[in-house]
């Protein structure tokens, strides 16, 4: 087995769904982006919206929990040189677009796809690994995706 076999290389992964139930994107928002159109759904019927919809915050949050719940090379054992990669913490993302509103009770489908990996002149032994992450609603569209990178220790 390789690294590239254990990250999963090029292939699009499915790490599962989050609901948006309007009182969890009002509990989101009061708490972290209290928005007119994120807490109240009056407000939000004469916003751009026309109705209640989901922080970008809490849909890149719902990102994350799946994220962290399927992790790269989760089941996989590892049969390759050395130890088994370890998963190190993220230095950042960019390019993060919120692309249509995700409205109270949609459910968002996200996904990931390890693009690359390079040795880390920094700090030997440690790879940077590039992935491009997506969510789609129930109809396929896509509402959110951005670009970002993890630290993984491999020989």
């Amino acid at each position: 087995m390789t690294l590239d076999d254990f990250l999963r290389l090029g292939e699009t992964v499915e790490i599962g769904s989050v609901h948006f139930p309007a009182d969890e994107i009002k509990a989101f928002a009061q708490k972290f982006d209290p928005q007119r159109f994120h807490v109240d759904e009056a407000a939000a019927e004469h916003s751009v919206f026309g109705r209640l919809c989901a922080s970008g915050w809490h849909t890149a949050a719902g990102w994350m929990k799946r994220n962290v719940a399927v992790p790269v090379g989760g089941a996989t054992s590892w049969e390759g040189p050395g130890p088994k990669p370890e998963l190190g913490p993220s230095p950042g993302f960019t390019d993060l677009k919120w692309l249509k509103p995700v409205y109270a009770g949609e459910t968002v489908s996200y996904t990931r796809t390890i693009l690359n990996h390079r040795p880390l002149a920094t700090r030997p032994g440690w790879r940077l690994v590039s992935l491009r992450s997506e969510g789609f609603d129930s109809t396929g569209d896509k509402v959110i995706a951005f670009d970002s990178t993890m630290l993984v220790k491999a020989e």
